[in-house]
């Protein structure tokens, strides 16, 4: 049973897995990006049906522009694909978009589209779906640290006038709350650079399912098993 405690909002999910998909089907890496796509729509489906109102997914880091150049194009061109048609779809299904990210790494035809669906879905009242790309939670950090350092050296606020909620407010997620849960999929169990403040307190949530293969169902367990969890925040 759900208590104030336990209230579920967010869910975070590090979406791995996709390479290894297609590599046991005989198929290119890209074909198990473009399944992960389709996996994406899905679970946004899922989860604004059960009425949680953040979801926030890890679709391109920072670290993943090391990636092989032709593989990186291909992740760029199916994002704008995805920008284009899917993402268009969600809007029409009331779910607010945002993006996280360090976007003057990306090429200006995408950030602008980005910042388009922003601004068309910013009255959309039903879930929030989040999009991590080309972000990475060390150089969120970093950059807010920069932020107010700029702002005391300005003489615009003063050393005591920082604390955790100030800092929170300097991230990319200043307006999101905290995620409940992180999901990571592969079975990997790392976080990855992957909103390191955020998750402080998130229930994580290892799977052995690549991310083309996870479902609403394997969802609903994690849920489940989120509700049955007693959440301390340090105290006893």
């Amino acid at each position: 049973m759900s208590t104030e405690k336990n209230r579920l909002n967010h869910i975070a999910i590090i979406m791995d897995g996709n390479g290894r998909w297609a590599k046991r089907r005989g198929l290119p890496r890209s074909a198990g990006h473009k399944k992960g796509a389709e996996t994406v729509k899905d679970i946004a489906k899922a989860v604004n049906e059960r009425g949680i109102r953040f979801l926030t997914l890890y679709a391109f880091s920072t670290e993943n522009w090391q990636r092989p150049a032709e593989e990186v194009k291909t992740l760029m061109d199916l994002l704008r694909q995805y920008l284009k048609y899917d993402l268009e779809e969600m809007r029409k299904n009331n779910i607010r978009i945002r993006f996280i990210g360090e976007r003057d790494m990306l090429d200006q035809d995408i950030a602008e589209s980005m910042a388009q669906l922003e601004s068309k879905t910013a009255g959309n009242l039903g879930m929030t779906l989040v999009l991590a790309i080309s972000y990475g939670a060390r150089q969120e950090i970093v950059a807010a640290a920069k932020k107010i350092a700029a702002l005391v050296k300005k003489g615009d606020m003063s050393e005591s006038d920082i604390d955790l909620k100030l800092f929170s407010d300097m991230l990319y997620t200043r307006d999101i709350p905290d995620p409940d849960i992180l999901i990571r999929t592969s079975g990997e169990q790392r976080i990855s650079n992957y909103l390191l403040w955020q998750a402080a307190y998130a229930e994580m949530f290892f799977t052995e399912t690549l991310w083309p293969d996870f479902s609403a169902e394997e969802l609903d367990k994690v849920i489940e098993k989120f509700y049955s969890r007693e959440r301390r925040y340090g105290k006893i």
